[in-house]
């Protein structure tokens, strides 16, 4: 019944108007235990105290009345035979926990445990051309021999083309919806969810039950995508479409962006060639060029051990400030925070010396500022 309550919460809270997922992080972070039904026995003054939330908003959530919207939400999330999983759950996605703006309910149908799983995004046009589509399952094939699960957003093209070659080769994937659980679109790939659940693989969306897969959900969608993935890799895009705003997030939540060249004359791979040429992204032969820039365990032997990474930095030409921060790298990843306090540098010194590192090849950042041997 507790955690009923809790979902239940949830679920209102995603209804009270102009509150909007920060605010709800914000009030979620002020509880003592989970459980969110304890925001609605707040009263305004209580509602004051947390940050972000204003006069208009705590009014909003003390007046809030509109619960038998929230107890249908909850009976046709049993009826589609769908579960939710709260940003407060072992089950929630890790990575996507850490983004700006988490979704705190999401709503889901198959394995539940694949959602803890180490991923990768796959994305890419939906019009792909013949070496695309080639590149598409050549590479999701590379993906799952690693041990990795694929992550996209069930659109036609690439995603799908991603999917149906996870499940084909006795993978893991995981579709994230720009619509309601029960909502698939495009309803042509109802076949391809049916097998992907029947296979111990996920759906999942952070919309409610009902929700049409209006063009504004998907932006949004692909942050989700990226977010919960190690890296995105970009089989096949043009200029402008979902996959480089997919891109683009992936940099904003300090993802790995990887990239498959195009022939020069390929208008479907115009921005892939970009998303190198400027940088944005790297430039990716093999699946090696992929594990050596994440931090999973994999089916492949390592890369590099500790030793390896020591001889690395202790061969180079640092200075006392470098060497420092190394050392202090040593034993484990750290936030920049961390490596301020253990060294005694200020940030602002460290940032400059920690991107001469990174261009030398001696450390790598993760998601999160946070920061690691090569």
């Amino acid at each position: 019944m507790k955690k009923r309550n809790h979902y239940r919460a949830l679920l209102a809270l995603k209804r009270v108007p102009e509150l909007g997922l920060r605010r709800i992080k914000n009030l979620l972070n002020s509880l003592e235990e989970d459980d969110a039904s304890e925001i609605f026995n707040m009263s305004i003054p209580d509602l004051l105290r947390i940050e972000g939330i204003g006069e208009q908003s705590a009014k909003n959530l003390v007046q809030f009345d509109s619960w038998s919207d929230v107890d249908r939400d909850l009976d046709l999330t049993e009826k589609f035979g769908a579960r939710l999983v709260s940003i407060t759950e072992s089950h929630y996605p890790p990575l996507l926990r850490h983004i700006y703006d988490p979704p705190v309910l999401l709503w889901i149908k198959g394995d539940h445990t694949v959602l803890e799983t180490d991923g990768l995004a796959v994305i890419g046009t939906r019009s792909p051309g013949k070496y695309g589509m080639k590149q598409a399952v050549e590479w999701s094939r590379a993906i799952l021999e690693s041990g990795l699960t694929i992550n996209s957003g069930l659109a036609y093209g690439i995603d799908s083309l991603a999917h149906d070659t996870t499940i084909r080769n006795g993978g893991k994937t995981i579709a994230v919806l720009g619509s309601g659980i029960d909502v698939i679109y495009p309803a042509k790939n109802r076949k391809l969810v049916s097998e992907m659940i029947e296979n111990g693989s996920v759906i999942m969306s952070e919309y409610l039950p009902g929700t049409a897969p209006d063009a504004v959900n998907f932006p949004e969608r692909n942050r989700i995508v990226s977010g919960m993935s190690h890296g995105v890799l970009v089989i096949e895009s043009g200029i402008k479409g979902g996959s480089m705003i997919t891109a683009r997030s992936a940099l904003d939540q300090n993802r790995e962006v990887f990239v498959i060249p195009h022939p020069l004359d390929h208008v479907n791979g115009e921005g892939c060639n970009y998303l190198i040429k400027s940088g944005q992204g790297k430039l990716v032969q093999t699946m090696t060029d992929i594990l050596v820039e994440i931090s999973v365990s994999t089916n492949e032997k390592p890369i590099h051990n500790v030793n390896n990474r020591e001889k690395k930095w202790t061969m180079m030409t640092l200075d006392q400030e470098m060497i420092s921060i190394c050392q202090t790298l040593e034993e484990e990843e750290l936030h920049i925070d961390q490596i301020s306090d253990k060294t005694g540098l200020p940030t602002y010194k460290i940032l400059p010396q920690l991107l001469n590192l990174e261009l030398q090849g001696a450390v790598k950042q993760k998601a999160g500022k946070y920061f690691e041997l090569c």
